[in-house]
C-alpha cells in the first residue's frame, strides 16, 4: 500500500509539474496562429495603400505657345476639350482674330457641327503679319474669306505622327503639306506649329504662326 501511495503521489507531482509547460505550449501555439493573419493583413493593407503610378501618355499638347494657354477655365486645354472647335477657339485669347474671321464668314455652325476634323489655327500674331489693307480686303470679301478659312481645315483628325510627311486635302479642296517630327512641324513650309495636338470636342487643333493662303 505504501508503495502504491508513493507511486500515485509521484505521478501527481509529475503531472502537476508538466501542466504549466503544456499550457504554455498551447498558449504559444495560439499566439502564433493569431499573429499570422495579423501580419498578412498588415501586408495587404500596405499594398492596398500604395498608390499605383499614373500611366504616362505622349498624347498631350506641345509647343512653345502652349505655355500661354490659360491653366483653368473654358480657355484651358481641359476646357477646350469640352467644346466644339469654334466655341473652344473663342475662349482662347490668342485666337480672337481667327474667331472674328470665322464669324464674318458665317462658319461657326459649320465648324462646330463638323465631325472629326483638324484645324490649323493662325494666332493673332499670324494675322498681324498680313498688311492691314490686305487683311481688311479679305475680311470684307466673304467668298475669299471662306476660301482662306476652309483651307485651314482638314476633314479628318490628324495625329502628330501623320504630320511628319503628310499631304492632305482641305475643305477648300486645295492641298496642304506637313513636315517635321517630335515637337517641331511646318505646314506648307511656311507656318510653324507653335502649339500642337490641342483637343476640342470635335477636332484636333494645331495653332500656327502664319496664315495659310490657298494655292
Amino acid at each position: 500500500m505504501n508503495n502504491m501511495k508513493i507511486r500515485r503521489t509521484a505521478i501527481a507531482v509529475v503531472a502537476a509539474a508538466a501542466l504549466p509547460f503544456s499550457l504554455a505550449a498551447c498558449s504559444d501555439s495560439g499566439d502564433d496562429t493569431k499573429a499570422a493573419p495579423t501580419t498578412a493583413a498588415a501586408e495587404t493593407t500596405t499594398e492596398a495603400s500604395t498608390p499605383s503610378e499614373a500611366p504616362m501618355t505622349d498624347d498631350q499638347p506641345f509647343g512653345p505657345a502652349c505655355a500661354g494657354v490659360p491653366k483653368e477655365g473654358a480657355g484651358s486645354f481641359e476646357g477646350m476639350a469640352k467644346d466644339p472647335v469654334a466655341t473652344a477657339a473663342s475662349n482662347n485669347p490668342a485666337l480672337s482674330t481667327l474667331v472674328t474671321a470665322v464669324k464674318k464668314a458665317g462658319l461657326v455652325d459649320t465648324l462646330n457641327n463638323a465631325e472629326n476634323i483638324t484645324v490649323f489655327a493662325p494666332t493673332n500674331d499670324a494675322f498681324a503679319k498680313i498688311p492691314k489693307a490686305d487683311l481688311d480686303k479679305v475680311l470684307a470679301d466673304k467668298d475669299m474669306l471662306t476660301k482662306v478659312l476652309t483651307y485651314h481645315v482638314v476633314g479628318q483628325k490628324l495625329t502628330p505622327e501623320q504630320l511628319e510627311n503628310g499631304s492632305f486635302e482641305t475643305l477648300q479642296k486645295g492641298m496642304i503639306t506637313t513636315t517635321g517630327s517630335g515637337e517641331s512641324y511646318k505646314v506648307n513650309d511656311t507656318a510653324n506649329v507653335v502649339c500642337g495636338n490641342v483637343k476640342t470636342a470635335n477636332a484636333n487643333v494645331y495653332i500656327i504662326d502664319t496664315v495659310l493662303m490657298p494655292k
